[in-house]
């Protein structure tokens, strides 16, 4: 059986996925508090999210609307949960994405300014100095500030991204390029989330996801579904939320 057959899942059907378990996590929490099993499923939804991120970082056109489209929304779905509880503290998931995608940005230019030929040492040098900014200063916010899934949450993303070569222009590099060593590389960024989860019992369920992404085939899919991917977010939020409500 060829690799092709076993790798059957495209971006947006794991995203789909991700998108369906978020909802049983979700309605777990707020509606069946004692069905702790909603909540176990519930765990694969976010690092599938997050190897997904990933993945947008490595696939779109344009790196600043990429990072732009989730922040912005991510900032406007924070101001709508302090208005409605002006003692939130948690920043929710899509700022720890967009965490996320700032560190990949910078781990993707200090990996192209080392490996490919044509950088002076000094850019060379401000690239390995703006990765470990970029680190330090997502660590800061995450200890002074209550950001979703924490520090390691947001590093989650840079882990999948560790052994991605498919934008380096050097050959010796690129045979390192492999979907089994970044879902390899991804797994020790989750074990180390889960370790450094105060309920590691309860996130380590998280690493089941790990089989899941070993059947990505490395598509994005037919279907253009960026957009619904924004909006389902706030969306199934609201819903869930207003049924909460009612009853």
């Amino acid at each position: 059986m060829s690799l092709k057959n076993v790798r059957f899942l495209s971006g947006n059907t794991l995203k789909i996925i991700a998108a369906l378990l978020m909802v049983i996590d979700h309605v777990g929490f707020l509606l069946f508090p004692n069905v702790l099993v909603l909540r176990y499923v519930g765990r694969l939804s976010m690092p599938v999210f997050a190897f997904m991120i990933a993945e947008g970082c490595r696939y779109t056109k344009n790196r600043l609307n990429y990072f732009l489209s989730v922040a912005i929304l991510g900032t406007l779905c924070q101001i709508v949960y302090f208005i409605f509880d002006p003692s939130a503290t948690l920043f929710n998931i899509l700022i720890t994405f967009s965490f996320g995608i700032l560190t990949v940005y910078s781990l993707d230019f200090m990996k192209k300014s080392l490996l490919e030929q044509g950088f002076s040492w000094k850019i060379k040098t401000l690239s390995i100095v703006l990765f470990i900014l970029t680190i330090v200063c997502v660590y800061i916010f995450c200890y002074f500030f209550f950001v979703d899934y924490g520090f390691f949450g947001c590093m989650l993303p840079a882990f999948a991204s560790l052994l991605d070569f498919r934008r380096i222009k050097n050959e010796k590099v690129q045979v390192l390029d492999k979907l089994f060593l970044r879902v390899l590389t991804f797994g020790v960024g989750l074990a180390l989330f889960v370790i450094a989860s105060k309920m590691a019992w309860f996130t380590a369920y998280s690493l089941i996801s790990l089989p899941l992404l070993s059947l990505y085939n490395g598509e994005r899919g037919r279907l253009k579904m960026k957009y619904f991917f924004y909006l389902f977010y706030p969306l199934h939020l609201v819903i869930i939320e207003g049924i909460y409500l009612l009853i």
